[in-house]
């Protein structure tokens, strides 16, 4: 593989056609090892004198973000310099010079800021259903397993398995075992395919990391925020709410909220990042778990100006019933931050965001729009702080864009069984949902012990 991706760093030297396999936005893991190991396949197995390059669709500079993306690459020893990202190659450029054939893995849907690309879409490999609206007139394969990377797996031990390596079926098999949650039944992620390629490749590679060693590294690098800055960290999983001119941002920072108050320089951050990406308000929710095992949630909410602001946040969050947060207030030391501990555990992000969502919509509405700025200046400013944002709001992913997703349509017929539990399209699953799913199973068995001793 290395000395592989050192051949793709010296293409892009030359001025030669090439085929770009690319991943998804958000990169998470799925999409970075699909990437790599399909463009090697590819490369591998090609007639004809072509070069396969994998792309990994963020800037490199976000790449930290990603914690489980770097900790697997240090793991099988492939160094971060030989990586191509989406800021080190014009891929619009190539295309209009004739030069580009691209290939979709783990999505089907270009951004629109990439809809110009369609036209060189020559194949799709995807696990998600399909939008027919707006997947490209190509070869699209479409299977609703688990991992992408399980259909990887099946590709290459179908057409060239004497490709297989021990870094290559790592690779696969960890990846596998995140996505799918270590294949728990209780969770329901895995199918009977992505079961069959983990054991194809224990089997050929009986070496590999034991099932539970690699899924716990993997999970605890994915929520590990320990090397990062502030404004990484509001950035990991963050999402945005806009209205009307005003716009608030919601992130879920895997850490003591205690100990993410008294990072050093906070209140300079918490101002740089507001302004930096035109926030009016930021709310932070803070999630781990404490020493007994016990999921704990906190609140912090910070405006520097406006002051109404702040106090309706606040005022709302307080106030609620539904869902009932339970605050109750922590000290803090600066007027523009308000901290709660959540007594409501059970109440995640994914909650909450409805109830920001119509408390923002009642404060826009409450506040007229200045003369000469209309509304539609709001919504182009909106989308292009998307664009700026792209990388923070898209992370997890598969990891966290399921409060925004439309509709799924329905399963292709040839993807599963019919009467499937799994016809509706498979569970989304973020790191927040992992942590709601963990949440519940140990309140569960707090309580069952609690019953037990009585």
């Amino acid at each position: 593989m290395e000395d592989y991706l050192q051949g793709c760093r010296a293409a892009l030297q030359e001025s030669r056609p090439l085929h770009v396999v690319l991943g998804n936005e958000a990169c998470d893991l799925d999409s970075m090892v699909s990437a790599l190991t399909l463009a090697f396949y590819l490369a591998k197995t090609s007639e004809a004198e072509e070069i396969f390059v994998p792309v990994l669709n963020i800037k490199r500079s976000e790449l930290p973000l990603r914690g489980d993306n770097v900790f697997f690459l240090q793991k099988v020893h492939i160094p971060e310099t030989l990586l191509i990202f989406r800021d080190e190659i014009d891929l619009h450029a190539l295309h209009q010079a004739g030069q580009l054939t691209l290939i979709l893995v783990d999505h089907h849907v270009l951004p629109k800021s990439d809809a110009a690309l369609e036209e060189a879409v020559a194949e799709v490999l995807d696990h998600r259903p399909i939008e027919h609206k707006h997947c490209p007139p190509c070869q699209v394969s479409v299977e609703l397993v688990g991992s992408c990377t399980t259909l990887v797996a099946e590709r290459i031990l179908q057409g060239a398995p004497e490709i297989l390596d021990r870094t290559i079926a790592e690779l696969l098999h960890g990846t596998i075992l995140l996505d799918c949650v270590n294949m728990d039944r209780k969770i329901g992620k895995a199918t009977p395919k992505d079961s069959q390629y983990v054991e194809r490749l224990e089997a050929l590679f009986p070496d590999l990391p034991r099932r539970d060693d690699i899924f716990d590294s993997l999970q605890k690098a994915k929520f590990d925020v320990s090397g990062l800055t502030t404004e990484q960290m509001l950035r990991k999983d963050l999402k945005t709410i806009y209205r009307q001119g005003t716009k608030v941002a919601v992130s879920a920072i895997y850490m003591d909220l205690e100990a993410f108050l008294q990072r050093p320089n906070l209140l300079a951050d918490l101002q740089a990042f507001c302004c930096t990406h035109s926030y009016d308000a930021l709310v932070a929710m803070t999630i781990f778990f404490s020493t007994h095992n016990e999921p704990v949630r906190q609140l912090a909410v910070y405006c520097a100006c406006p002051v109404a602001l702040r106090m309706m946040l606040c005022d709302v969050l307080e106030r609620s019933q539904s869902p009932p947060l339970k605050l109750t207030p922590l000290p803090s030391t600066h007027p523009d931050l308000q901290a709660y501990l959540q007594g409501n555990t059970q109440v995640s992000r994914k909650k909450l965001l409805p109830l920001l969502q119509e408390a923002l919509s009642a404060y826009s509405d409450s506040m007229q729009t200045p003369p000469g700025q209309p509304e539609t200046e709001g919504v182009a400013r909106e989308q292009a702080d998307k664009e700026s944002d792209r990388a923070g709001n898209s992370l997890i992913t598969g990891l966290s864009q399921d409060e925004e997703d439309p509709p799924l349509p329905p399963t292709p017929m040839n993807s599963l069984v019919d009467e499937c539990p799994l016809d509706q399209g498979l569970p989304k699953l973020s790191a927040e949902a992992v942590f709601e799913k963990c949440s519940q199973i140990s309140l569960s068995q707090s309580a069952t012990a609690s019953l037990s001793k009585k």
